[in-house]
């Protein structure tokens, strides 16, 4: 299995454990023992209590619990989800010139940059200079607080978060080593934190995330529990239930718990698209100009054969795109021209729109640099059948043939090309 397929559930936790368990699967695949390089033994955290707060806890100065400046930033976070980046940014800057030694305002300007490399699915490098350097300072800012204070929570929660940003990044990017790194101080981080649970939820919102997932990831891949041994123990149930308090109640985090909620529930493990359903639904509502929450909706609706919302939402992701807004690109231009060209071809019974959509579905897949897979495969089938529909043999066989190659075995789709390629020989 290659690294990136097997790290595709632990990126969407924040690279909390993210680089441990990505340099030991790299390891297997050189054929080393799974756990190098070593875990360093860790205490175990026991995530489904809330401590209590100490009563001498001083949180003055905490920015992340200052209701005046929720207020402030409200506007700001809006912007930053609706893909209005250079309002959001503004506003962000403005905190950091009154707070220039607080890490807010760093890290919601890395939060902002994470953002610009969303649409493409974070395939875009051209910002990962600027951002790892808003969130190396932003650890530098909280590093400082804390060395003044080790009580200080909020401290160690945007140091958390921040390394936990970094290692997911570098994963991304295949760096092992710096994932680890990174990994391995956000759940240093990230333990420490939990003491202000009681405080505010957003503090609960790592919690959530890493008991799902780690739930997940111990019975997914049985060969990683020595490796997990060293971890905290998860919960499942909790860690759901964690991240939708966190969606309902957190200023900051609750957005991204949401977000989250969507791609755990719509997962192939949970399956709970109707329960994904009306949160993609808010989501897209409340940003509509956000292109991944359009397409989550778009997708969520299209599967739950909710089309005429979905191919609203298809069509305005295309006019979007095709009016050059911010956030709409190739990338989600390949999913939307897809529910379209199969709502053409079964809805609607256009077979020249159908397959228009299609054959702009293979192109913006190939400008995306996501051809021969995914949406890709799945305009290569339509075509065909538009082919069998309209008597063309030759055609529909050059389409199977595509699709036999490009498909793993085992797929719908491949089987679907296998048995017609089978059946009509030349």
């Amino acid at each position: 299995m290659h690294c990136s397929t097997f790290l595709r559930p632990w990126l969407l936790t924040g690279g909390l454990v993210l680089g441990l368990l990505a340099g030991s699967q790299t390891a297997r695949a050189q054929g080393q023992q799974p756990g190098t390089p070593p875990v360093p033994a860790m205490p175990e955290i026991a995530l489904d209590s809330v401590r209590a707060v100490p009563q001498a806890l001083d949180i003055a100065g905490w920015l992340l619990l200052d209701k005046d400046i929720q207020l402030e930033l409200g506007g700001a976070v809006q912007n930053l989800y609706n893909f209005k980046f250079d309002r959001a940014d503004k506003q962000f800057h403005s905190l950091q010139r009154r707070y220039p030694k607080h890490p807010m305002a760093y890290f919601l300007l890395g939060l902002s940059t994470w953002w610009k490399m969303m649409p493409t699915n974070v395939t875009d490098t051209r910002y990962d200079k600027p951002f790892l350097a808003y969130l190396d300072t932003a650890q530098t800012r909280a590093e400082a607080l804390y060395k003044a204070d080790n009580h200080n929570y909020e401290a160690c929660f945007f140091l958390s978060a921040a390394y936990g940003m970094e290692a997911r990044l570098h994963a991304e990017r295949h760096n092992w080593r710096k994932a680890t790194v990174a990994s391995r101080r956000a759940l240093v981080y990230f333990e420490k934190s939990q003491e202000a649970n009681g405080l505010s939820s957003e503090f609960l919102f790592g919690a959530g995330l890493f008991n799902y997932y780690a739930v997940w990831i111990g019975e997914e891949y049985k060969w990683l529990r020595p490796v997990l041994f060293f971890f905290p123990k998860g919960d499942r149930e909790r860690g759901l239930a964690q991240l939708r308090q966190v969606g309902k109640t957190a200023f900051y985090t609750g957005t991204e718990a949401n977000f989250f909620l969507v791609t755990i529930l719509n997962s192939d493990r949970e399956k709970k698209a109707a329960e994904a359903y009306p949160l993609a639904q808010q989501l897209a509502t409340q940003f509509p100009d956000n292109s991944r929450f359009q397409l989550d909706y778009a997708k969520l609706a299209f599967k739950l054969g909710k089309f005429e919302e979905s191919e609203a939402a298809s069509r305005e992701v295309l006019r979007k795109y095709a009016a050059g807004q911010v956030g709409y690109d190739a990338y989600s231009g390949r999913a939307a021209t897809y529910i379209m060209g199969y709502l053409m071809q079964y809805k609607y019974h256009d077979r020249p729109q159908a397959k228009d959509y299609y054959q702009r579905c293979m192109a913006y897949s190939e400008q995306a640099g996501m051809a021969r897979q995914g949406y890709y495969i799945f305009a290569e089938t339509g075509l065909a059948r538009l082919a069998l529909n309209e008597s063309d043999p030759a055609t529909a066989r050059r389409y199977y043939r595509a699709v036999l190659e490009h498909s793993d075995n085992g797929e719908d789709a491949y089987l679907e090309a296998r048995d017609w390629l089978r059946k009509h020989p030349q």
